[in-house]
């Protein structure tokens, strides 16, 4: 029998060899070896040199609890001597997935949320409501609702529903065609949108006006849903003006269009409220949500289902609401379990009072980062713990800066103690909603270091 494979100097001599790493090119990965991480406490990892960093990434946005959370671990570790997985496919159940839908339920009350559909993350999240979206159409008679709308930038994970209505070309091209029927409208991203329009609110107008155009374009008769995150994510931290979402929800209700909010980050305290729906007070018909429902400690997810929805399906006769869709470890007991402790966890330490407070911290020493350094053009937050730093080449311009810079300053920032991410010309703050004041101080020290550096 084989020894297990724990030597160091193996594990750097096998480095990406045998595997490829999602969202990087083959290559590069053999070229540039990722960096091995072997260890994690609180809100700092370490890696198999024994370097600790602060995670300023959060894991990929979901460990918000951070590294050492006992509850859900001693959860995971008694649920798997108990029962360790059984289906939840028609005719069978088990006791941690029924306790965790009461209690997500009573979570998302305020939001307007009365049912879930497990999944096992948040690509399958969309997926879920994409499917349940246009089957909603069909069971209220109307089949031909069958066309998605969503926002240029948005990000919907890697399935190919999800990808679909993704706005951002590096997650389609390679991979199209994709699902017809999908349609997108510009994102009220200030920096940079197609009408130059500055002012966040005016910016917003014009963009549910795109909506209302495409809409009718499109015939409101063939669309199924509006699917957008309440903060535009992985796209670099977008956050509409707060009339946006309530205006989309209007629309969506004069054209009987179901609104889905993807909810795979914003959900569970990131924003500073605990969803992002409710951060915007609007009340979505879905929400998708995933990561930091089990802090990162198993895959798991689930998407919510409004009264309405719920009430449509369970008042059907004609067969029409029977649900062909599910995975495997829909339910898995353990996740549910992990779920369970999670939010038990999530609730007792208040992290969303947290992540309001350390998140403006980080936007405001952001800023002056901003003031300090013309490589940064422009700073995205104020939301909770989501923040983001756009790199330019040339500032009164905007021109982008070059794919080489992001990633000599990310390694110069891990070289001061901090592990930051890289999307396209931004860096990224995601870190664990339980980051300290000290924390947030050490985070953008390093970032200023590393940006002097260039």
């Amino acid at each position: 029998m084989n020894a297990p494979l724990k030597d160091s100097n193996f594990l750097k001599e096998n480095n990406a060899r045998h595997m490829f790493h999602p969202m990087a090119h083959p290559a590069d990965s053999l070229a540039n070896p990722p960096k091995i991480i072997t260890g994690g406490e609180g809100v700092r990892i370490k890696d198999i040199d024994g370097k600790e960093v602060i995670d300023a990434v959060g894991g990929l946005w979901n460990v918000n609890l951070g590294y050492s959370c006992a509850p859900i671990k001693e959860a995971i570790t008694k649920q798997l001597d108990a029962l360790p997985y059984y289906s939840t496919f028609r005719g069978t159940s088990n006791d941690a997935v029924i306790n965790l839908s009461y209690e997500l339920a009573d979570f998302f009350a305020e939001d307007g949320m009365a049912r879930s559909f497990f999944t096992s993350g948040g690509s399958d999240s969309v997926e879920t409501a994409l499917r349940l979206a246009r089957q909603y159409h069909k069971v209220k008679g109307e089949p031909g609702r069958t066309k998605f709308i969503s926002l240029k930038k948005g990000y919907h994970g890697t399935h190919m529903g999800g990808a679909s209505v993704n706005g951002n070309a590096n997650f389609r091209t390679a991979y199209e065609p994709l699902l017809p029927g999908c349609f997108h409208i510009p994102a009220p991203y200030t920096y940079r949108n197609p009408f130059n329009e500055t002012d966040p609110e005016k910016l917003a107008l014009l963009c549910a006006s795109a909506l209302e155009d495409e809409i009718a374009f499109q015939g409101a008769s063939t669309i199924a849903a509006f699917i957008m995150e309440p903060i535009l994510g992985a796209g670099g931290v977008i956050p509409p003006h707060k009339s946006f979402l309530p205006m989309v929800r209007k629309i969506c209700d004069k054209s009987g269009i179901l609104l889905l909010t993807d909810e795979v980050i914003t959900a569970y305290g990131r924003t500073g409220a605990w969803s992002g729906a409710r951060l915007w007070g609007v009340k979505p018909d879905m929400m998708c949500t995933a990561k930091a429902i089990t802090n990162g400690y198993f895959p798991f997810g689930a998407v919510m289902l409004s009264h309405e929805v719920a009430d449509v399906f369970e008042s059907d006769k004609t067969g029409a609401a029977a649900i062909g869709h599910g995975y495997t470890y829909s339910g898995h007991p353990v996740g549910a379990a992990a779920a369970i402790a999670c939010l038990s966890e999530t609730k007792r330490l208040d992290v969303v009072t947290n992540a309001a407070a350390r998140g403006t911290q980080l936007y405001e020493g952001a800023k002056k980062l901003l003031e300090k350094h013309e490589i940064v053009g422009d700073v995205r937050g104020g939301h909770g713990l989501m923040t983001a730093i756009e790199l330019v080449s040339n500032r009164e311009t905007k021109a982008p800066i070059d794919k080489v810079t992001p990633v000599k300053l990310q390694e110069a920032i891990y070289n001061h103690g901090v592990m930051v991410r890289v999307s396209g010309p931004n860096l990224i703050l995601s870190p664990p909603l339980i980051l300290t004041e000290e924390d947030a101080s050490q985070i953008l020290t390093a970032i200023d270091a590393g940006l002097s550096s260039l």
